[in-house]
């Protein structure tokens, strides 16, 4: 695994310790890595809705439903 030196504010530095302090996490570096898992999974679930709306602009129409749509997302999201 690399090491990396980041500076946060002061802000966020106090939520990171909050979160560490609180037990939630064993680390600040276990805090970021959960956070940045996330925000590629969340990456992951844009990138497919905007696929599906450039595919629907550029035919016109599709034949989803906002249901099916939302029903994909979502297991998409969790996985």
């Amino acid at each position: 695994m690399s090491r990396q030196s980041i500076s946060f504010t002061k802000s966020n530095d106090e939520w990171l310790k909050a979160q560490v302090d609180n037990k939630e996490y064993s680390s600040k570096s276990e805090l970021i890595n959960d956070l940045i898992r996330q925000a590629r999974k969340q990456q992951i679930q844009v990138d497919w809705i905007r696929a599906k709306l450039q595919k629907a602009e550029n035919s016109g129409f599709t034949n989803d439903g906002k249901e099916s749509i939302l029903a994909q997302s979502k297991s998409l999201l969790n996985g």
